[in-house]
């Protein structure tokens, strides 16, 4: 009996040596016809093989005989019969270096699963000698995304679909205005579709968003920092020196102090901060202070996070749309003559301008073309402010998370709406 089992188990392995040769022989020959490399990574617990690709992409895809860089890829395999979850970041690709990673919708399709790396973001930046950020747009990103599924669907015949989150929500949307026919569903998480780089929906959102109660909370701790920012900007000074963070760009410290307070209720509802943890009035310096940086961040417009964060920056500025700051209710107690919006965070000697004529053709396809895409918003995330707006004409779907936060996932939906997305997500992939 102890033979047989282990002549069982014998047989099993060489069936999976067996698959993992046959899927880097694919690799091995793809890479020939497509120009990347790759190398074989710890495959973690739940998939049977990852691999870490390096893709050759044009740097402009309308000139592909002109420069070219490299974009970081991950694969994650199970089995070349099971369809493949195509993750699109809009940033770094941090989860996907990790190796027990794995989308939720990976999870509940049990799936392959691809990684991409957003252009401009390292290490997927061009050389210097090449680097221009004008080709930093949804256009090129959207190609991208198609170059690397026209390789990979050589070896994953099965259903492909695609999801982001935030950000790389965006990017999966981009990606399906640009090439509809290359995945079948499309999952944007807590994605926004702005048409300006001041979405003065925003606004009006904040003016609403939670309790009367909170809300007046909020405003009345914003105001006691601004109207006692002498006090509170020596301690500042201090915080920031300690996380080395300085705020040049922004117009000095006084600036950068004056933003983080402006975006306190911004972030304060994105993340779904719990308004008991604002300080009473009472409260020393040091304790409010350390609850604005908890939730605005000391990083958000310092020198240090505009350089960390530049290609997001440009992309808001030039092409996808931002917030900006209302300033009525501190006019008379900030620096600034008018309402705010990120024209400090320009790349240095670059003129950004605005063009929102990709958001709105997009916004006109979703609206009356695009078919199986599930659109998932927090209701109480500022972003959800300006999410998609779906017509009777096509099959899909906007789930609004009551009270739900940037942090809004499938998998903490309510029970009904969860099983409602994840019906339709087996529904489509199935079908």
């Amino acid at each position: 009996m102890n033979k047989v089992i282990i002549s069982f188990f014998f047989f099993l392995s060489i069936i999976h040596a067996n698959i993992a040769q046959n899927i880097q022989k694919d690799l091995d020959s793809l890479s020939k016809i497509y120009n990347f490399t790759y190398e074989v990574l710890d495959k973690g617990r739940k998939f049977n093989q990852r691999y870490l690709l390096w893709v050759v992409q044009d740097l402009d895809h309308t000139n592909p005989d002109g420069k070219t860089f490299k974009q970081r890829v991950f694969l994650s395999h199970k089995d070349i019969n099971k369809n493949v979850v195509l993750v699109t970041n809009g940033y770094w690709s941090f989860s996907g270096n990790d190796p027990e990673y794995s989308n939720e919708i990976t999870d509940i399709l049990n799936a392959n699963q691809i990684v991409v790396e957003h252009r401009f973001f390292p290490p997927s930046v061009p050389d210097t000698s090449v680097f221009d950020w004008k080709y930093l747009n949804i256009k090129n990103a959207a190609a991208d995304l198609h170059h690397i599924t026209n390789i990979l669907k050589h070896i994953y015949k099965k259903k492909w679909l695609s999801t982001g989150i935030s950000k790389g929500g965006q990017t999966s949307i981009y990606y399906k205005y640009f090439y509809p026919d290359d995945v079948y569903v499309t999952v944007p998480v807590v994605a926004p579709l702005n048409f300006s780089t001041e979405e003065k929906r925003v606004y009006k959102f904040l003016e609403n968003v939670g309790s009367p109660e909170c809300r007046k909370k909020i405003k009345e701790f914003q105001i006691d920092l601004l109207k006692n920012k002498t006090k509170f900007i020596k301690y500042f000074k201090d915080f920031a020196s300690l996380e080395n963070q300085t705020y040049n760009k922004v117009g000095g410290i006084e600036k950068g102090y004056e933003l983080l307070v402006l975006e306190f209720s911004f972030a304060f509802w994105q993340w779904g901060h719990n308004c008991s943890s604002i300080p009473d009035i009472d409260s020393s310096p040091e304790i409010k202070l350390m609850e604005l940086i908890n939730v605005s961040t000391l990083d958000w417009i310092s020198d240090q996070g505009i350089n960390l964060m530049q290609p997001f920056f440009y992309q808001a500025m030039s092409e996808i749309g931002m917030y900006g700051y209302d300033i009525t209710p501190f006019k008379k107690w900030i620096s600034f003559d008018s309402n705010v919006i990120f024209v400090f965070t320009y790349p240095t000697g670059i003129n950004v301008k605005y063009n929102p004529e990709s958001h709105r053709k997009i916004d006109c396809f979703i609206r009356h073309n695009a078919e199986n895409m599930i659109f998932i918003v927090g209701g109480n995330d500022p972003w959800g402010s300006t999410s998609v707006q779906l017509s009777y004409d096509t099959n899909s779907i906007k789930i609004i998370k009551k009270g739900g936060s940037h942090r809004t996932r499938i998998m903490n939906l309510p029970e009904e709406q969860k099983k409602l997305v994840i019906h339709k997500i087996k529904e489509w992939m199935t079908e």
